[in-house]
């Protein structure tokens, strides 16, 4: 069941959604040469804390989880394209990696992610970090009251296919209030002009992710929550919470 929200809702949405971007500046400002993933989850845990917000990832599980998710981050690097657990890596020279976090305040979640690379860049990593984010700029643009879930997926997919990505077909966005995960899905390709259509009051995550290499085939670790690329290329993932108005989308968890 989709859940419209109204004004106010949204307006709380947008005070989980700063919380959200505050940990995702906090994880990214910890990552360095050297830094371990938990260090990563730890900082933005402090932030969630300082809020009051708790986390809805810490304790998440899914039907195909083995077990409950145990950070208040997913942190998936190079190959790992989402749902990384922080473990006891340390980021090394030229990672690539990939934040998402979850926040919930006051009754209401945020969920957005970043991509970036520590230490020295490599340039192919630079356009896939770039293109994760164009095709989320994308999706936004086209969440539009009036429009239809498939513009969305169609504008985000454009973006990878053009750049000649992979797209996980089983993976993308959702919609979003009360709890992190609710209907509708939202594709990362579709036809546009199809699909559930985009009201006043409908919440969103809009979340591409991209492979290097071009094939969309993926596995799961042992640990069944973080997904890989099948041969080894590199992975990025970008996202927002979007609110769909009768102003145009409004991005709950920009800074």
């Amino acid at each position: 069941m989709v859940e419209i929200k109204t004004d106010a809702a949204m307006d709380a949405m947008r005070e989980a959604g700063r919380v959200v971007a505050r940990a995702l500046a906090a994880a990214r400002e910890a990552a360095a040469v050297g830094t371990g993933l938990r260090e990563l989850d730890e900082a933005a845990r402090a932030v969630l804390d300082e809020a009051g917000a708790s986390s809805p990832f810490l304790g998440y599980r899914p039907q195909f989880a083995p077990t409950p998710f145990p950070a208040v981050i997913c942190a998936s690097v190079n190959d790992a394209i989402v749902h990384g657990i922080p473990n006891g890596y340390r980021l090394r020279d030229g990672d690539l990696v990939s934040i998402d976090c979850g926040a919930q305040l006051d009754g209401w979640a945020g969920d957005a992610a970043i991509s970036f690379i520590v230490g020295t860049p490599r340039p192919e990593d630079q356009r896939l970090i770039e293109a994760t984010e164009a095709a989320l700029a994308a999706g936004i643009e086209a969440a539009v009251v009036g429009g239809r879930m498939g513009d969305i997926a169609h504008a985000v997919g454009s973006v990878g296919r053009t750049a000649g990505y992979g797209i996980p077909a089983d993976f993308g966005g959702h919609g979003i209030g009360r709890r992190m995960h609710e209907d509708p899905p939202v594709p990362n390709e579709g036809r546009p002009g199809r699909g559930y259509p985009l009201r006043h009051g409908l919440v969103i995550a809009i979340e591409p992710m991209f492979l290097a290499g071009g094939s969309d085939a993926y596995v799961t670790d042992p640990d069944g929550w973080t997904l890989r690329t099948a041969g080894g290329g590199r992975a990025a993932h970008s996202e927002h919470t979007v609110a769909i108005t009768e102003d145009g989308p409004r991005v709950l968890t920009l800074p």
